[in-house]
């Protein structure tokens, strides 16, 4: 079992892999953390870090040296004993940094297959710099290649001013928006490249399953159940109290419910001054008898932090950040003290819980395509509240229940006419009937997000027809101020971004 602390090590990281002489890389970033130095040189390469921590952390679990291969690591594991017990002579290995050093001497790049975790890391070794995501790329890894000269960062405006781009397209790999030379790495995979000349390839890591696996009722409820309490069990910090974000909606009352059985529990509830969840959260907290709080945030609050969210996540999907916006406003409305933060974020995609399709092939393209599309949204990024010091993890896409949920056939997601049933059926012994059977509302639905968005681009003149085309407008505007010209959200006016946003609607138009 993972031995978490209440932030890990690290929340993130800015690396440059050099030829030659040079300093430790800096830039601008959203993650509220202190920053500590990190690397050395090794036969052929300087390895320069710059560590992202929070207070009361120790910078030095993030990184590591062995021989002449250098570690940082951004994250955290969560199958540390699996990993340990495939290296011979099971090393103590106290660190996320120091297990991956040895799994990389043992296993090279395919080390990164075994990992269970959200993490992004670097490996130098030799002449080397390999560059990973977890499965989900839930930690978000950035890169701006050149000869003798590869910057890498957690975030993509560390990036957007270091110069202009000499080096490999690296097809593979995503280009930024707005951002000349940045690439983004893609989700479970691990980028090897030579420094001297910055050529690179891609290897996966992870994949959705597409095959699918049909269970009985009862056997697919108890492999479910088993997959989300140890996933569970392995987020929870040791000697904290952690807190979970509950809407009273089956994904993050589940995860409240798996939680509390290991010890006391905080849960909060966000709404809004146009709609909240708080009575149906209540039923479940006290069901629980967790120690529960409602956080009220007034919707024209809200919609001003559109900058910070764009911001934080580095996404154009307006989509998401409809999604995003209600938690960016929890999470910098929580007190300074760091804390651990579950949700029940993400469900939704490998049980299809958005979709009401009855008819089962419908239902596991819908599945398969919703797989094959979330990466590069950045919806789990820790940034968004890594930006107010906390740390999140999302239980619903561990690696391991991902695959589950995933491989189970469309019958046992949508059976019995109720969406998301195996998950239901999982839980009904621990949560309330009126919890099990509630029909599936988006975090943005519960708020009043998307209601309160479209009414704010009505108010100004965008007839409904293009509303969705405006809000990518907005977005795409927001994102160029913030991330590509790195604009601090404090300097950026909403306002000014949708004026812009509109008068490019009309200009299209016309």
């Amino acid at each position: 079992m993972a031995h978490l602390g209440t932030l890990p090590p690290a929340l993130g990281f800015l690396v440059r892999a050099h030829t030659g002489a040079g300093a430790a890389p800096q830039g601008p970033v959203a993650t509220r953390a202190l920053h500590a130095e990190a690397g050395g040189a090794l036969s052929a390469q300087v390895l320069s870090a710059t560590v992202l921590h929070g207070p009361g952390t120790d910078p030095g679990r993030a990184w590591t040296r062995a021989g002449d291969t250098v570690v940082v690591v951004a994250g955290e594991f969560y199958n540390q004993d699996e990993l340990r017990s495939v290296l011979p002579g099971s090393p103590a290995c106290d660190s996320d940094a120091e297990l991956l050093a040895a799994l990389f001497d043992r296993y090279d790049l395919h080390a990164f297959r075994l990992v269970n975790g959200r993490f992004a890391a670097v490996v130098a070794s030799g002449a080397r710099l390999c560059a990973a995501t977890d499965h989900a790329g839930s930690v978000p890894l950035y890169l701006r290649p050149a000869p003798g000269d590869i910057r890498i960062a957690t975030e993509a405006k560390a990036l957007a001013a270091q110069g202009s781009p000499r080096g490999p397209s690296l097809p593979e790999t995503r280009r930024v928006p707005g951002l000349p030379g940045v690439r983004q790495v893609p989700a479970g995979t691990v980028l090897e490249l030579a420094v001297d000349s910055a050529d690179g390839s891609l290897h996966r890591t992870w994949e959705p399953p597409s095959a699918r696996r049909i269970l009985s009722e009862d056997a697919a409820c108890r492999a479910v159940r088993g997959a989300l309490e140890q996933a569970v069990e392995r987020r929870l910090a040791v000697g904290t109290k952690p807190l979970v974000v509950l809407s009273g909606g089956i994904d993050s009352s589940a995860v409240a419910a798996l939680a509390a059985a290991h010890g006391p529990l905080d849960t909060l509830s966000m709404g809004t001054d146009l709609s909240d969840e708080f009575p149906q959260a209540e039923v479940v907290a006290r069901h629980l008898a967790t120690d529960h709080s409602e956080l009220v945030i007034p919707m024209d609050t809200l919609l001003r932090r559109l900058p910070y969210t764009v911001w934080a996540a580095e996404t154009l999907d307006a989509d998401i950040v409809e999604y995003l916006l209600p938690l960016v406003g929890l999470y910098r409305e929580l007190p300074d003290t760091p804390r651990r933060v579950l949700t029940g974020y993400g469900a939704d995609i490998p049980l299809a819980g958005m979709h009401r399709e009855d008819r089962l092939p419908q239902l596991d393209t819908a599945v398969t395509h919703d797989m094959a599309t979330f990466d590069g949204l950045n919806e789990m990024s820790p940034v968004l509240a890594a930006a107010h010091g906390h740390w999140t993890s999302h239980p619903y896409w561990d690696r391991d229940v991902l695959d589950l949920l995933v491989g189970l056939e469309a019958g046992l997601k949508r059976r019995h006419g109720r969406d998301k049933w195996v998950l239901r059926a999982a839980m009904t012994d621990l949560l309330p009937e009126e919890t099990v059977s509630r029909p599936k509302l988006g975090v943005h639905e519960g708020s009043g997000v998307s209601v309160a968005f479209t009414r704010l681009l009505s108010d100004n003149g965008v007839p409904d027809r293009d509303i969705a085309t405006a809000k990518t407008l907005v977005v795409r505007e927001l994102f160029d101020r913030t991330v590509a010209e790195g604009g601090h959200p404090d300097q950026v006016s909403g306002e000014s971004a949708i004026h812009a946003a509109l008068r490019r609607l009309r200009q299209g138009a016309a």
